[in-house]
């Protein structure tokens, strides 16, 4: 077990990455790349940071490898440091597969070598069927597992789960809950059953979960804790992870998926009804945060030991907390301060928790124009598009929704005193996880930066185009009125034909 149980007690953050090798999984997701770049920018004492790259759809995993380096995320460092990309080096491997899919000499070069762990590789689409949710975030995780405990220099191995992993309950306090199910018995299950009878199992095996990636994070928690005794190891739980507040840049964002997606469209004016509780309390975490939540949590769990599996509930609901009515008008406020130029309609959406009045809504508002425009596109020889988008939006709005009409409790004491102390180091101000109320977060401030985040990153509209996209806007904001005047122009005539037929 080499060192696991040393005290690694060090002046600064950064010192206890001096001399390293780090293993991350999951570095080609969003969370992952912003993993990589903090880690090569703020540490740069240390030795080499391994990614675990599997190939995908033909693509080599060298070409992955390329493709991750030429990301947003790392224009400051090709800028300021290019040398450093240097410290990537790619090993191929699969968490899906036996052993990580790794050859015999990189494993054994792991076990021999490496310090720190990071576990982020996950499927996050919460629509995945539970054979394959199991393999990738349950089976994965104990694949990991297995590797870390034959780790001869371990110094400390972070799980990044979720909040939502004990979504099924009200209140989530900072420590491992029993599944509803075993998880060693749904594995036997997935493993040895047919696909098919797996899938009729599904809703009966999943119980209260929303869907299927909370229930097997849940599970590969399980499967974390089993082997914490031997593993020096921590769970960090993000809620859902949104933009960057300020690092690498202000807005950073690689994807439109879930909340971003939705908040591309709401600015862009073609979202008009999202199904949510406007009194319930949101979570979101700035990817930022949960990236020095990460780096820090590791360093946390060597420096101030504790009898305990440590699990941090990375989360804005206990420090910083926001409605979704307040998130809603800030949304609003700052979509029409930085409107894009490809806005369509003029922005304005309501919450409502009636699915039938939303269904009315997405058909009226979302789904009818998104036809229109598409038969507009047919006419002039283009290729019908935005009706396959509207269903999407449809969809990751419903997706969302059970996240959007309920509430949670999620305790903090173990994340406060990693902010705690975080604070007392002389670096924290290159790790700030602290995002409390007083710490110079503020929603509304970050509602500006996540849209201009969409704007640069999804939709590559530069600020340049800021003064032409509020003319269009201001334009929008007038047909609007025009179109909302007809009906009363209308039943006006209506009325004084029929008072003249009845002269």
């Amino acid at each position: 077990m080499g060192d696991h149980h040393k005290s690694n007690y060090s002046p600064s953050i950064s010192d206890f990455y001096s001399h390293t090798k780090v293993f991350i999984t999951g570095a080609t997701g969003f969370v992952g790349k912003a993993l990589v770049e903090k880690l090569l920018r703020s540490c740069q004492k240390l030795d080499a940071i391994f990614v675990l790259i599997r190939p995908k759809r033909g693509v080599a995993v060298e070409q992955r490898l390329n493709d991750l380096l030429k990301n947003s995320v790392f224009n400051k460092l090709r800028e300021k440091t290019p040398d450093v990309f240097e410290k990537i080096k790619l090993i191929s491997g699969d968490v899906g597969q036996p052993n990580l899919g790794l050859s015999d000499g990189d494993r054994q070069f792991l076990i021999e070598n490496i310090n720190i762990v990071f576990h982020s590789a996950a499927t996050v689409k919460f629509n995945e069927n539970l054979k394959t949710a199991v393999d990738l975030n349950t089976l994965g995780t104990k694949r990991v597992l297995n590797l870390c405990r034959k780790m001869k220099k371990l110094k400390s191995c972070i799980h990044v789960s979720t909040a939502f992993s004990n979504s099924d309950k009200r209140v989530v306090e900072e420590r491992v809950y029993t599944p509803t199910y075993d998880a060693h018995a749904v594995l036997n299950i997935v493993q040895n059953l047919p696909e098919d009878i797996v899938e009729a199992l599904s809703p009966r095996l999943i119980g209260k979960h929303p869907n299927t990636y909370t229930f097997t994070k849940a599970l590969a928690e399980q499967l974390v804790q089993e082997n914490s005794g031997n593993i020096p190891t921590a769970i960090v739980r993000p809620s859902i992870i949104t933009p960057a507040w300020k690092e690498p840049s202000p807005g950073w964002v690689d994807n439109f998926s879930g909340i971003t997606g939705i908040m591309m469209e709401c600015g862009r004016g073609t979202i008009r009804s999202i199904i949510a509780d406007e009194n319930c309390q949101m979570d979101l975490v700035p990817v930022d945060i949960v990236v020095n939540t990460l780096i820090t949590a590791a360093w946390h769990v060597v420096t101030h030991k504790s009898g305990d599996l440590q699990v941090y509930n990375c989360t804005s609901g206990s420090l910083n907390p926001v409605t979704w009515k307040e998130f809603g008008e800030y949304t609003h406020k700052q979509s029409h301060k930085y409107p894009s130029k490809y806005v369509t309609w003029y922005p304005g959406f309501t919450y409502t928790t009636r699915r039938f009045l939303h269904c009315i809504y997405a058909t009226l508002c979302h789904n009818i124009p998104s036809a229109l425009l598409d038969l507009s596109l047919v006419c002039v020889g283009k290729k019908p598009m935005m009706l396959k988008f509207s269903r999407k939006v449809n969809q990751a709005l419903e997706a969302g929704s059970f996240f959007a009409v309920h509430e949670w409790v999620f305790s903090s004491a173990s994340y406060r005193s990693l902010i705690q102390a975080v604070h007392t180091m002389e670096d924290s101000e290159r790790f700030p996880v602290d995002f409390s109320l007083g710490s110079g977060f503020e929603w509304e401030d970050y509602v500006g930066v996540f849209l201009k985040g969409v704007r640069i990153y999804v939709l590559k509209d530069e600020m340049t185009s800021l003064p032409r996209a509020r003319t269009k806007l201001n334009r929008l904001y007038w047909f609007q009125k025009v179109l909302q005047f007809i009906p009363y122009v209308i039943a006006l005539i209506l009325t004084r034909q029929m008072m003249k037929s009845l002269q």
